[in-house]
Order: C-alpha cells, then sequence, then structure tokens
C-alpha cells in the first residue's frame, strides 16, 4: 500500500512537471528591440542638399550620387522643398539659417571609392571598352544650420561592376555620358543595403519607435 502510494505521487508530480514544461515551450521569451529611429522632414519645410563630395575618384559619380539621393528624398516624403548647393554656399546657408526663407536643415554626403579592380574589353565594333568592379562608401548626414549640429546620420557600403571608366594617373574616373546606364545600379546598391526596403534616408513619421518580437 505504501509503495502504491508513492507511486501514485511521483506521476502526480511528473504530470505537473510536463504541463509546465509544454506550456513553457508554447510560450517564448519575448525580448524588446529598439527599432532605428526615424525622422520626419516636413516640419523643416526648406531641405539643403549639398553637392557631395567624393575621395579617391574623380568625374561625376558624385553629382550623380547627389541627384539620386535627391530623387529617393522627394519621394519618401511630401510637403519638402530641396534646394541645392555646392560647397562654395555653405557660409551664406548657416548665415541665413534663422531667415524664414532659408534652409533650417541640410543634407551632406561623402563618397569613397576603393578596391578599383579594372577589365577590359572589345566591343561588338572593336571598340576597347573599360569596366571595373569597384567599392563605394557612402555617408549622409543631416545638419542643423543654425547650430551646426548633426541631426541624423546613415552609413552603407556596396561594390558593383560599372562601366564608364578611365583611369587617370591611377585614379578611377567617372565619366560616362549615360551615368544611369554606367553605375546606376552601384549607386542604387549603396542606397538600399542599408536597408532592406528604402535607400539610407529619413522615413516618416515618427521620431524614434520600439517593438517587441519574439
Amino acid at each position: 500500500m505504501l509503495v502504491l502510494r508513492v507511486l501514485v505521487c511521483c506521476f502526480i508530480i511528473l504530470g505537473i512537471v510536463g504541463c509546465g514544461g509544454s506550456r513553457g515551450a508554447q510560450r517564448p521569451v519575448r525580448q524588446r528591440v529598439l527599432l532605428p529611429p526615424t525622422l520626419n522632414l516636413v516640419p523643416y519645410h526648406n531641405i539643403g542638399l549639398f553637392t557631395f563630395s567624393v575621395e579617391n575618384a574623380k568625374g561625376n559619380l558624385h553629382q550623380f550620387a547627389t541627384q539620386r539621393f535627391e530623387e529617393y528624398v522627394l519621394a519618401a516624403q511630401s510637403g519638402i522643398e530641396v534646394r541645392e548647393f555646392s560647397s562654395a554656399d555653405s557660409s551664406r546657408v548657416f548665415t541665413t539659417a534663422a531667415d524664414s526663407s532659408g534652409c533650417p536643415v541640410a543634407f551632406f554626403g561623402h563618397l569613397k571609392i576603393s578596391n578599383v579592380k579594372p577589365h577590359g574589353g572589345l566591343t561588338a565594333g572593336l571598340s576597347p571598352v573599360l569596366r571595373a568592379t569597384v567599392t563605394v562608401d557612402l555617408s549622409v548626414w543631416l545638419v542643423n544650420t543654425r547650430s551646426g549640429g548633426v541631426m541624423w546620420r546613415r552609413s552603407s557600403s556596396s561594390t558593383e561592376e560599372v562601366g564608364g571608366l578611365s583611369l587617370i594617373g591611377g585614379t578611377p574616373s567617372f565619366s560616362a555620358t549615360d551615368p544611369n546606364d554606367a553605375y546606376g545600379r552601384l549607386i542604387k546598391s549603396v542606397f538600399s543595403s542599408h536597408a532592406p526596403t528604402s535607400p539610407p534616408l529619413p522615413q516618416t513619421p515618427p521620431l524614434g519607435a520600439s517593438a517587441q518580437h519574439p
């Protein structure tokens, strides 16, 4: 009889432990994950955009990248105007930032070219053509033109094959007559590699967000 009672108690304990284990397996631990901050540009309305600077390259790649970035910004958010500036305009933009007609914020960007691996060939018309695999590191940041403080920054990198390339003293020169055909894929890739569905630029709204993931 004593043995029977002991066995019954053991079965009850095993049953409780088994139920608890299965219940725990059905309810995994939840973690709170902080999502990357986002930025709404609409309140600023007038957005400055300085032509991106470039390192280790010549030609029009940085101008093409600036233009493409402007297209992405305007497509991402409505109700804003983008004003284009060169580096020579920086003092004027920062001086007039407090004016109602000025730009309270402005984008700056920098492209760094590296790992250039050229390879040539001939076209169907036996004309020489030079292509290359290059790596581009892109950094874009948003500056408060009244205080000079950086409000937002994003960086990304991509390696792609490009055309319309020449080497001048060992320095790559991007001088294609059709930049979109020659290195449009590279610029699209460097803008898209940081986020799966959008280039590295502000999204709407709000400023900062968090979510729970299993």
